[in-house]
């Protein structure tokens, strides 16, 4: 390995230029307070997400005006139409002009009708598309103090809800405006005190309708705050399914997801009865109008100040006065929904991407310095952001509530919390070509060393270096690209066995493919199957052993040929002859690579150039295998237990 991925320059090679983890913290406890207020959105949010579609709406707007320019012809050529029978003159082509007027109004209406549909499919499918690419760009952080479920329902459920705002009134505001100013103009002229009547009752449905608005919003946003939760209660129990039938709680987990679904319903029925004042108010309105038009109209008639022709032609007028009153109070109340779910997807919308501060300038490679490790940790110091803490502790306080369910723990026994100081001044390097290895209990921060190498997070003090560079200087892409990470937990992914190899490595071909595999004892797998590597291994691998998820996660990391491995508990599902045909083929791949493995079982690594000893995030020791027994109470005392001495 000659060259690395270029640095930044050196801005972050010195501690007083290290970010405070305690501000981005406090930024994200923020975001979690705008969360679980339920986050609102603005209208000017939304025109974004119609701006896309700017050239669609304005045709929509262009037929919004030739068809109210037809309906509001319509009444005046009824008017026209009476005079004429009045006066016992010929209807000529009034009645033709009439039925075309009509007509076009109505293939208008239905083109409109179309174009609105598809725009709204568009704006839900961009949301969809923005809100993915934002999720899957997010910092871990993020993804550790967020449940699943919601995250799925923000692209799902709340991306639906912007459908409404083009499908129920909003888009074709430009020709309703324009019925509804060219209504009141005619009713102006025809009488001005029929149309003042008219104008105090419409006044009073509108405000009736403004303040149920904003009811109607926070309760929107509450409730897809809830469908989220139901969602993350779904995802919980169908990725956990075995466990639970296995430990009995499927009615437990039931009721828990029904109390979910019915806070949910109950928020719906809230919105439902918010929404079914306001839906009547554009009928009494329009009643109330029709009633006093009617009777006030009836006594001018009467008394000669009002034509009958003009009379119907006002009542025509107030109909389509009070048509595109119905359609905003319609929109108002399916933009307030909107906005409510627009609040949750903005929240996403805002968070700043994993990349944001990486340096696009930088160079894709550079010269390693000279004597320089392949990786060292200076005084690492490292505490999850609070808002992560208090996830994990909610998480550990749901697990321990079912073991007092399940009677295997004791109620008045004490959680324990989780410690926010993982790494508490880690110093080791390891050299070009070595073979390193990272021992100790449980929770000593082993996995959190390779998730910092990984930048998945960055130290709260001290700095870690790859050949000689801040790892903070390098842009994540090429850093990543150096190494072969399999997790401790590898994911195999749903698809086949070559979708799941070339993951890291979209350009290798078959040969390649199979030859990992079988470097991993994993060509009886390829056998298995006729279909080869397009045999399918279930979702969540589940057509796969432990053990042969665990191989092809190794496979894929070493599909990618990076100068480094990183092995987080790699060999912890494999029995002892495939134990030692991986160690086999670990010995091959590493060969020529730097190799940074974390075990629990010291058989795997009592062989190793440099193992380092961690003890509640303290470097506690650091040597071969013999010199470690001697030296260190702690891996002689692992060691003794699984009889390496």
């Amino acid at each position: 390995m000659d060259r690395m991925p270029g640095p930044h320059p050196s801005r972050h090679d010195s501690p007083e230029n290290e970010v405070p983890m305690s501000r981005t913290a406090t930024a994200r406890r923020r975001g979690r307070g705008a969360q679980q207020d339920g986050p609102r959105a603005t209208f000017r949010q939304l025109l974004p997400f119609l701006f896309e579609h700017r050239r669609t709406l304005a045709v929509v707007a262009l037929l919004s005006i030739v068809g109210a320019a037809a309906s509001l012809a319509q009444p005046l050529l009824v008017g026209q139409v009476i005079d004429r029978v009045q006066q016992n003159q010929l209807l000529g082509s009034l009645v033709w002009l009439l039925i075309g007027l009509v007509v076009v109004s109505s293939v208008i209406s239905g083109y409109q009708h179309y174009l609105l549909q598809r725009t709204g499919t568009a704006v839900v499918y961009s949301s969809r598309r923005r809100l993915v690419a934002r999720i899957l760009h997010l910092p871990i952080s993020e993804f550790d103090a967020r449940r699943t479920g919601d995250l799925v329902s923000r692209v799902g459920t709340d991306t639906t809800l912007l459908y409404a705002v083009l499908t129920q009134g909003l888009a074709d505001a430009v020709g309703s405006t324009i019925i509804f100013v060219g209504a009141l103009i005619a009713m102006l002229l025809i009488d001005p005190l029929l149309l003042l009547l008219i104008v105090v009752v419409i006044t009073a449905s509108v405000v009736v309708v403004v303040v149920l608005s904003g009811r109607i919003r926070t309760a929107s946003a509450a409730q897809q705050h809830k469908v989220g939760e139901l969602a993350s209660g779904i995802e919980r129990g169908i990725s956990s399914i075995r466990t639970i039938r296995a430990s009995g709680a499927a009615e437990r987990e039931t009721s828990a997801v029904e109390e979910r679904a019915h806070e949910a319903y109950g928020l719906g029925v809230r919105i439902a009865k918010i929404s079914s004042l306001v839906v009547p108010v554009a009928g009494i309105a329009l009643q109330v109008s029709l009633l006093v038009v009617l009777g006030v109209g009836g006594f001018r008639v009467a008394s000669g100040a009002l034509s009958i022709a003009s009379l119907v032609t006002f009542i025509m007028f107030l109909f389509m006065l009070i048509m595109p009153l119905g359609q905003a109070f319609g929109a108002i109340t399916s933009v307030n929904q909107a906005l409510g779910a627009l609040g949750r997807i903005q929240e996403i919308l805002d968070l700043p991407t994993e990349t944001q501060h990486d340096d696009v300038n930088a160079e894709s490679t550079a010269v390693i310095v000279a004597g320089a490790p392949a990786i060292e940790f200076r005084d690492v110091r490292f505490r999850y952001p609070d808002d992560v803490i208090a996830a994990r502790e909610a998480a550990a306080r749901e697990a321990r509530s079912l073991l007092v369910e399940a009677g295997l723990e004791h109620p008045d026994d004490d959680a324990s919390d989780v410690d926010p100081d993982v790494l508490k001044g880690v110093s080791f390097a390891v050299p070009r070509g070595a073979r390193v290895a990272l021992v100790g209990p449980s929770g000593a921060g082993k996995s959190t060393i390779l998730a910092l190498i990984e930048r998945f997070y960055d130290p709260t003090s001290g700095s870690i270096r790859v050949a000689g560079h801040d790892v903070r200087s390098y842009p994540r892409a090429n850093l990543r690209a150096q190494f072969g990470y399999v997790e401790q937990d590898a994911p195999t992914l749903a698809g086949t066995l070559a979708e799941n190899l070339r993951l890291a490595a979209p350009d290798a071909t078959d040969a390649d493919c199979e030859r990992v595999l079988r470097s991993v004892n994993l060509g009886d797998v390829l056998e298995r199957s006729p279909l080869g590597l397009q045999a399918p291994v279930g979702e969540d691998g589940v057509m796969l052993s432990g053990g042969e998820r665990q191989r092809l996660a190794i496979a894929r990391a070493l599909l990618t040929e990076a100068p480094i491995l990183l092995l987080d508990e790699s060999t912890s599902s494999l029995d002892g002859v495939n134990e030692q045909r991986m160690r086999e083929a670990i010995d091959a791949a590493a060969s020529d690579r730097t190799l940074l493995v974390i075990a629990h079982r010291l058989s795997t690594v009592v062989d190793s150039d440099l193992i380092v000893v961690l003890q509640a995030g303290v470097v506690v020791g650091q040597g071969t295998h013999e010199e470690l027994v001697e030296s260190t109470p702690l891996y002689r005392n692992l060691a003794q237990h699984q009889l390496l001495v």
